[in-house]
């Protein structure tokens, strides 16, 4: 059974943090970039369910915080080995760092 811990920490983290950024952060890109994290969380989780991804639509920047977080819950459920999921966390990270927050 794969431990997919880190992968939904690292998520809450990121959207903890998204919710408690103030709107001008969310403006210069934070709400952008977890869009980005969020629909490759969600096309990566698809592709492993074998089904055709679809894009994660732009539900505004407020929303950006849940989206990463039903994302990374959703590939969490799926990721098939430990690498995948220091793979996602990685991404998490990586996001968050160029989101700011």
């Amino acid at each position: 059974m794969v431990d997919t811990t880190p992968l939904t920490r690292a998520v809450e983290h990121f959207a903890d943090r998204l919710r408690a950024a103030p709107q001008s952060r969310l403006q210069r890109g934070a709400a952008a970039e977890a869009l980005e994290l969020a629909r490759e969380l969600a096309r990566r989780a698809q592709v492993l369910e074998g089904v055709e991804p679809r894009e994660m639509p732009d539900a505004g920047m407020f929303a950006a915080a849940d989206q990463i977080t039903v994302a990374g819950h959703d590939l969490a459920v799926v990721v098939p080995g430990d690498a995948d999921v220091a793979e996602a966390v990685t991404l998490v990270e990586e996001a968050q760092k160029r989101a700011g927050v």
